[in-house]
């Protein structure tokens, strides 16, 4: 499968020159933290290498978006990952995959086959962590800065309905993140 390093080079340069300092959550280390995520499912499930090259690259590109600023980042990042695979050489197949896998991480997620679940629960893998305090903290700041929320119980509401809402779609991450963010959302009741 080629291309692959060198999409990655080039998409993580940009997104460490050009982000936006105000992004918190939508940074560097969240685009690393979902390959990660990523990564750990492509060691614990049985995948193709095909499946394995579409998967890390969507995770690299799923929110590039936020490049040109955070209105439908999902379908302006997609549109960006396709002309730098186009650039790349890599086919229109592998393309309109990648195209899938980063509009399933839209609000709300939608995934449509076994990869996009994959990706969707990376992407919000860290609601069923111990590092969501920490990993939350980061988003709220970013949304007070963008004025979406201005304060404290504007945000926990918000997360409570989040939390609420939102559930996981592969056995891993219903079985090993569901319990946690459960948790995370029971205390945010008893706050």
């Amino acid at each position: 499968m080629k291309g692959y390093l060198k999409l990655r080079r080039i998409v993580l340069n940009k997104l460490e020159a050009d982000l936006p300092s105000y992004l918190s959550y939508h940074g560097m280390d969240h685009t690393l933290d979902v390959l990660n995520v990523c990564e750990q499912y492509i060691r614990r499930l049985n995948l193709t290498e095909e499946q394995r090259y579409l998967l890390r690259i969507g995770a690299i590109v799923h929110d590039m978006g936020f490049l040109k600023g955070p209105a439908n980042h999902e379908e302006v990042g997609s549109e960006m990952a396709a002309g730098i695979m186009q650039e790349l050489g890599m086919g229109e197949s592998h393309i309109k995959e990648v195209k899938g896998l980063v509009m399933a991480t839209k609000i709300p997620q939608t995934p449509l086959n076994p990869l996009q679940m994959i990706i969707c629960d990376a992407d919000l893998d860290y609601l069923g962590r111990a590092d969501y305090p920490e990993i939350s903290q980061k988003l709220f700041e970013e949304l007070k800065y963008m004025k979406v929320i201005e304060t404290d119980e504007q945000w926990k509401n918000l997360q409570i309905n989040f939390l609420k809402a939102h559930h996981f779609h592969t056995p891993f991450a219903i079985k090993n993140r569901e319990p946690q963010k459960q948790a995370w959302l029971n205390k945010l009741l008893n706050s």
